[in-house]
């Protein structure tokens, strides 16, 4: 399998870094400009309206490739910190606490801390210039 996609590595890792960034993005529109629009106000200045501000920024600067790293590992520990806080006290097992979608965001995230931005960031265009 690896001879058949292998030779693409980078531009999936890229693809997968743009697009979860963007789903993770989505999350803070719309706790932030209520974007898709929900049935309920979050008030910037609480937990949710942080959060909200982390998905949105670190969401948006994983998706151009902008201090990747950085964002990344601020994602992962926001996620690490929802599955415990919110999921977590529901059972342990995320199938039934509906802590999924948390604990995937969390352990992408932090593999993406690990690797670095890889091509079509920001962050790869800048350590071009340093060479």
């Amino acid at each position: 399998m690896r001879t058949v996609i292998g030779r693409f590595s980078p531009q999936v890792f890229a693809l997968m870094r743009i697009v979860v960034g963007a789903l993770f993005a989505c999350h803070g529109t719309q706790k932030i400009l209520n974007w898709p629009p929900r049935d309920y106000p979050i008030k910037i200045a609480s937990l949710p309206g942080a959060s909200g501000i982390i998905e949105l920024v670190c969401g948006l600067l994983i998706v151009i490739g902008l201090f990747t790293g950085l964002a990344a590992f601020i994602a992962s520990g926001e996620m690490a910190v929802a599955y415990f806080m919110v999921h977590f006290p529901h059972g342990w097992i995320p199938l039934v606490n509906k802590g999924e979608l948390a604990a995937v965001y969390c352990f992408v995230f932090l593999y993406i801390a690990a690797h670095g931005a890889g091509i079509w960031s920001v962050d790869n265009g800048m350590m071009k210039g340093r060479r």
